[in-house]
């Protein structure tokens, strides 16, 4: 109960709606919260000449670019979900129980911007602005509030990195769609949408340059990334110890799970930027190693080297040692490479030196071929044997040596 300005008892009124399951009072300290935070990234674009707008009685994002080349540029978006990860969080979370001081949420806000500029930066875009869409299945979700500045920190700290704003976003309260599998009672779906600008539009990479004769080049990723938590969740839940198993390395299961994904927007644009001649770039993200088969030109994309054994992130190896056939490792999981580069043979000197300036690691890994469209490996690793292919994404086929 409290009391107005003249003395008056003012009642908080528990609404039907808020009764049917979407309670606003809950949910508005959360959205305050976030739109605090975000706000700190309008400066961010700056550096690139993109300068967002605060409309106060818009519901979207709006930015002016007032860089060198405000005739010649090309603006690129893409929508894409965190997918359940953040389950993975809320599981390691509830089997700690309530001695644990970690959230696990730092690093789900940067994946769930990562899905998106990931996958925008293949066009060789530079990414200026992200809107975040959250959807969770009660409106209780939302009241945890350390939880939610881990993640909208986790969030604004990798926007800092590449220079980007979050000038708009949504949170829903979603009681009939939205429900988290047990023994977690609630996890919320997270996705949003990145804004990318090519300028000059010369330095736009659509791909149709991709060729028989390529190289593919590798950038390592820094474990499992956000693909595969299903089968993750799968095998985890079946573990003695579930996430808290242990792995040789002393960290657990849950906590390899989580390892933050990579950023590649350095790799992207540093080599735009040292002017080597790229023929595609493509994340390697759903379907595993067979995600090299998205184009849907007749290529085969034979690969014959890879990552030492002992360089593949630890929690694929485990995977394999717990039963997991070595084919829905690699039609499921990145397998230490997280993003590719197409390239021309005479770049690929060029291509490794001008990575390496940025702190990445190419590695040439194979080659594009004319063919039937699919991923040939001609090496061992992960316990498959010379001669296995894959198909090309959503092929339901298998052909084995």
């Amino acid at each position: 109960m409290r009391t107005g300005a003249n003395g008056s008892e003012i009642k908080h009124i528990i609404g039907e709606y808020a009764l049917a399951g979407v309670d606003y009072d809950k949910m508005q300290p959360f959205k305050d919260l976030m739109d605090e935070i975000f706000r700190a990234t309008d400066t961010f674009p700056n550096r690139y000449g993109v300068y967002v707008i605060r409309a106060e009685q818009s519901h979207g994002a709006h930015f002016d670019y007032m860089g060198p080349h405000q005739t010649d540029f090309r603006l690129s978006m893409t929508s894409e979900g965190l997918g359940n990860k953040n389950w993975v969080s809320e599981r390691l979370r509830l089997q700690l129980g309530p001695e644990c001081q970690n959230t696990y949420y730092h690093h789900i806000g940067e994946e769930t911007v990562l899905m998106a500029v990931n996958d925008v930066i293949t066009c060789g875009a530079q990414p200026v602005c992200y809107t975040f869409m959250v959807e969770a299945g009660d409106s209780d979700w939302y009241t945890d509030l350390e939880r939610a500045r881990d993640l909208a920190n986790g969030m604004v700290e990798l926007c800092e990195r590449i220079g980007m704003a979050i000038p708009a976003g949504e949170s829903a309260s979603l009681k009939y769609l939205v429900r988290a599998a047990e023994p977690v009672k609630s996890a919320p779906t997270f996705s949003g949408c990145a804004i990318g600008i090519t300028a000059p539009k010369s330095r736009f990479v659509g791909g149709e340059n991709l060729q028989a004769g390529d190289v593919i080049l590798g950038a390592r990723s820094s474990g499992m990334h956000s693909n595969g938590i299903s089968l993750v969740i799968v095998r985890g839940e079946s573990l003695p110890d579930k996430f808290l198993t242990k792995l040789d390395d002393g960290l657990t299961f849950g906590e390899h799970v989580l390892k933050p994904t990579m950023c590649y927007v350095g790799l992207v644009q540093g080599l735009l930027d040292e002017g080597i001649e790229i023929h595609s770039f493509l994340p390697g993200t759903g379907d595993g190693v067979a995600k090299l088969a998205f184009d849907k030109r007749p290529f085969t994309y034979r690969v014959f080297n890879w990552l030492e054994e002992d360089k593949i992130p630890l929690l694929f190896r485990f995977m394999l040692e717990i039963g997991v056939d070595p084919y829905d490792i690699l039609t499921t999981f990145n397998c230490g490479i997280g993003y590719y580069v197409f390239v021309p043979r005479s770049e690929v000197n060029r291509a490794i030196a001008a990575a390496g300036k940025h702190n990445y690691k190419l590695m040439e890994i194979g080659q594009v071929e004319r063919g039937e469209r699919c991923t040939y490996i001609d090496t061992q690793f992960l316990g498959a044997e010379p001669g296995l292919v894959l198909p090309p994404p959503g092929g339901k086929w298998r052909i084995e040596k």
